[in-house]
């Protein structure tokens, strides 16, 4: 059993809300807040204290975490947590935000005397819900004792890329890892709708490639919630994703790289999002490979 921490999470969406219920199961002191109150609201019930302002949640926090929608909302939300905030505070920045942004808001720790810590995670809504999400952590190494039992509680595992947070290592390995999950959901909505157009069962696919290099779980997992209809409540939205797309594809561009795959693939996710999917799981990509109306032909 780790020490109590009094731990602010700034952001109780859908991984947000998980990643609090982890933190109060391992015995921390959870304070939550969230810009709609009632997604924040049920953790009450769960043991959290129910913040009605960034600067209430975080104030007297050992550790800041936050886990919105991307990097402007976060200085939005820290701007606001200002008057809350202690010099010395541990703030480990969970949203995936982009190269650039990582850079402001290490600038807005740095001017606020907090020990920044770029730390997205892999994972979706269930191995949030079960504390098995994977940490990437860049930040002090004479401060990670901060952050440790957080990362702990949150994930099954924490991978270090560097010691200095505003360096951005930790996101720049989650937008390549982003990319993988980004390519290969897009690839699994192109071979259903493929099959279906082509009258193949998709189950005949799967017994081809089953047990040899082509097989993926991920593939058999984002299918099923497709095939069976199980897009809602969704583990990854097609919203967040849309976003995190964009992030990969900047990011290649600021780099001299052309991503071809992961543009094609935003712009799959944005039709999507369009024909009324943005709140489903981001397998719902598959009905972008259909007409304006979504649906599949008959």
């Amino acid at each position: 059993m780790t020490d109590e921490l009094t731990v602010s999470v700034l952001g109780t969406g859908i991984m947000g809300a998980a990643m609090a219920r982890s933190l109060l199961r391992a015995g921390h002191d959870v304070r939550a807040w969230n810009r709609t109150r009632a997604k924040a609201e049920p953790l009450a019930a769960d043991g959290a204290r129910i913040a009605g302002t960034p600067a209430e949640a975080v104030e007297g926090a050992d550790v800041v975490l936050t886990m919105l929608y991307d990097g402007p909302a976060v200085l939005d939300v820290m701007r606001e947590a200002a008057p809350g905030l202690r010099p010395g505070t541990a703030w480990a920045q969970s949203t995936t935000a982009g190269t650039e942004a990582v850079g402001d808001l290490a600038a807005f720790a740095r001017d606020h005397g907090l020990v920044f810590f770029d730390a997205p995670v892999l994972g979706t809504r269930e191995p949030a819900e079960t504390g098995r999400l994977v940490v990437l952590a860049a930040g002090s190494d004479a401060h990670r004792g901060a952050v440790t039992p957080v990362f702990d509680a949150i994930g099954a595992r924490t991978v270090w890329t560097g010691d200095d947070g505003a360096a951005g290592t930790a996101t720049r390995l989650k937008l390549v890892a982003n990319s993988w999950v980004i390519a290969a959901t897009a690839a699994t909505g192109e071979v259903l709708a493929l099959a279906q157009a082509l009258g193949v069962d998709p189950e005949s696919f799967f017994d081809v490639i089953a047990g040899g290099p082509l097989d993926m779980g991920y593939l058999r997992a984002k299918s099923g919630l497709v095939l069976d209809g199980r897009l809602t409540p969704p583990q990854f939205a097609v919203a967040t994703a849309v976003k995190d797309a964009g992030l990969i594809v900047r990011a290649g561009e600021e780099h001299g790289v052309r991503l071809d795959v992961a543009a094609a693939s935003a712009r799959r996710l944005e039709r999507a999002a369009a024909q009324g999917h943005a709140d489903e799981d981001m397998a719902a990509a598959y009905f972008a490979s259909f007409d304006a109306t979504g649906r599949p032909p008959v």
